[in-house]
């Protein structure tokens, strides 16, 4: 299951509920800022295995639906946390009304915008599973170390001005044209460097760093036991196969050529060595 918009105890609330799951789950977050015309856009993707381990670890559990846990109540929920933290930073005074909000200064009309978004349904964006392992690393692929705008959607700079490619997808996903001063492009631009040692990967529940290895080992024999089939072997890849995997890019090919196939320094280094 993959989606967007989340707080980490809302999905680790509902699938241990036997209502829904009743499991201990794991999941991956990737933070994504921007959207096709560079505009600050923060929204998260998350990856989730389709099942957890029983509260007493002696079973594997998977839905007994199609589905994760049903998007109404996810909506419901995640409206809950959203409203009660963003009342919460009003009340420390951590958030800044400026311009056409300023009026939200005012306790009594921030109050009637809560009130209001309480009566508003929301919607949670959820896809169906993946197929196959390679799917799930093309879809990592897109988000987790790209940046905001690539070289490619790049059309012209000149005259202090930068043209690029974008796609609306307001208006049936249409690739149009978009011109920016170089100085507004630069600051779009700019808002989607996230601070330093800032985490952009986040693994929770039983996915996290410190449980990981465990849990997946355990999940693997108790499918194992439930199933009777043999959980295939993991394929090790190189570190070039992988990213490979990940964003359909051979980066030891040359850029200029396209030809010839780079190698490190330290690599270069060594076969001149050999040569000699």
């Amino acid at each position: 299951m993959k989606g967007t918009g989340y707080h980490p105890s809302l999905l680790l609330e509902l699938s241990i509920d036997p209502k829904h799951l009743g499991a201990k789950i794991g999941f991956t977050s990737i933070l994504h800022t921007w959207g096709q015309n560079l505009m600050y856009h923060p929204h998260i993707h998350c990856i989730i295995p389709g099942g957890g381990l029983a509260p007493n670890f002696n079973r594997f559990i998977q839905p007994k639906k199609k589905f994760f846990i049903h998007v109404k109540v996810l909506a419901k929920k995640f409206r809950g946390k959203f409203l009660y933290y963003l009342k919460k930073m009003n009340k420390n005074n951590e958030l800044q009304f400026t311009g056409n909000i300023k009026y939200l200064q005012n306790a009594d009309k921030f109050q009637e915008l809560i009130d209001s978004l309480y009566t508003i349904p929301w919607n949670v964006y959820s896809k169906p599973v993946f197929k196959n392992p390679n799917q799930t690393m093309k879809y990592l692929g897109n988000y987790t170390h790209r940046v905001a705008i690539s070289n490619h959607r790049i059309v012209t700079v000149e005259n202090d001005k930068v043209t690029f490619k974008w796609k609306d997808y307001k208006n049936g996903s249409k690739q149009k044209l978009m011109t920016l001063d170089v100085f507004e492009f630069i600051r779009r631009f700019l808002l989607h460097v996230l601070p330093f040692k800032f985490v952009k990967i986040r693994h929770y529940g039983i996915l996290s760093n410190r449980n990981r290895l465990k849990s997946i080992q355990l999940c693997k024999k108790l499918i194992t036991l439930r199933t009777g089939k043999i959980h295939p072997k993991i394929e090790l890849l190189s570190s070039y196969q992988l990213i490979e995997k990940m964003i359909e890019i051979d980066i030891r090919l040359c850029p200029h050529c396209k030809k010839g196939n780079m190698l490190p320094k330290q690599y270069q280094y060594l076969s001149l060595v050999d040569s000699s």
